[in-house]
């Protein structure tokens, strides 16, 4: 990769951009497709400009450590050592911020959550990973919006749905796709026995109007009275909705607002994003036909992680990383140290990928 050339490139296109931006277009999606590439380009335009300064100042140094009187030699030196030293990181930063972007990294997500096999264990350990989420969010400011919850008499989850908003949800949440397996004594044991289990988590990017169109030709939408454990949580009118997408044959429901307008909006931010991550492994699939992907696969049927409780141990198993800290990792404040480590080795097998 000529990292020269693509720094011009960068520049050459942003300044391009920003002509385009400063006259009038007619056409208001493709105003907002261009003014999003140019923000996104604003951060790599100032990591790039503060690597040509450095560059610079190193020659300014070299060329008088190289001459001059004794004194400024020595100061010299240490400055052109301690900038030389600074110099392959800018440029490993800024490479970083040259590879391929997904369209989704900067959005926000929408996450799922299912009890897969198990039985009852299975129920309260995808309802712990849904807290974990929740708990994830809260420390990182991100708005955790509660969209559909399907929950056990023990307090376990079925299916848990919510939407996460905030910068860059997707990009770190998305590693989080696939089989989660729990290694315990359930609660509902009384013989003590160590039991396997396992949750599926989805995390979908959310998708923008501007993202993915859904014709109204294309949906069927039926409104019935809504299902609940009785009391408040039962409507008497027909507000529960359930939207099937045509073409794809995806259903959504959503029942949780009394107002059948609300749970219509909520079902149509689901098919999108549902939509819009069938897409995007479509093309994913088509660009990796011969390649193995090791990160972020988009794989549901893979076990990714296990959680061992009698050994304080969570063990990625795409990264090979093992941290004995499984209650920190639970309440959320741990989990970085794995999306961490799954963002770092994605990294830096795309940066291999890239041509010499």
């Amino acid at each position: 990769m000529n990292i020269d050339a693509s720094l011009d490139a960068v520049l050459r296109r942003h300044d391009e951009l920003a002509a385009r931006l400063s006259r009038p277009l007619d056409d208001a999606r493709e105003f907002q497709r261009l003014a999003r590439e140019h923000a996104e380009l604003g951060p790599v335009v100032e990591s790039i400009r503060a690597l040509w300064r450095a560059r610079e100042e190193l020659a300014d140094l070299e060329q008088l450590v190289s001459g001059g009187d004794a004194e400024m030699k020595a100061l010299a030196q240490e400055e052109f050592h301690a900038l030389k030293a600074r110099l392959p990181a800018m440029e490993r930063e800024v490479t970083l911020m040259l590879l391929p972007k997904d369209a989704a990294d900067a959005g926000n997500a929408i996450l799922e959550v299912r009890a897969g096999t198990g039985g009852e264990e299975a129920a309260l350990f995808a309802a712990d990973l849904f807290r974990m989420y929740q708990r994830y969010a809260a420390l990182r400011g991100w708005r955790f919006e509660v969209m559909e919850l399907a929950q056990t008499s023990l307090g376990g989850l079925k299916e848990g749905i919510a939407s996460i908003s905030g910068p860059g949800v997707f990009a770190r949440l998305k590693f989080e796709s696939g089989v989660h397996r729990v290694q315990r004594v359930p609660a509902t044991e009384s013989s003590g026995r160590l039991h396997t289990s396992a949750a599926t988590v989805a995390v979908l990017p959310e998708a923008e109007d501007i993202d993915i169109r859904i014709e109204e030709k294309d949906l069927r939408v039926d409104v019935y009275r809504a299902q609940g454990a009785g009391g408040q949580h039962v409507n008497t009118t027909d507000s529960a909705v359930r939207i099937t997408h045509l073409p794809s044959g995806i259903v959504v429901t959503q029942q949780d607002e009394k107002s059948q307008h609300k749970n219509r909006a909520k079902a149509m931010k689901i098919l999108r994003a549902r939509l819009y991550e069938a897409e995007r492994q479509r093309q994913e699939s088509e660009r990796a036909a011969d390649r193995h992907e090791q990160v972020g696969s988009g794989d549901r049927s893979q076990r990714i992680r296990t959680y061992n409780f009698p050994q304080d141990r969570v063990t990625d198993h795409r990264v090979e990383l093992t941290l004995h800290r499984i209650d920190q990792v639970m309440d959320g404040s741990a989990l970085d140290g794995l999306v961490e480590a799954l963002v770092a080795a994605d990294q830096a097998r795309r940066l291999a990928e890239l041509p010499a």
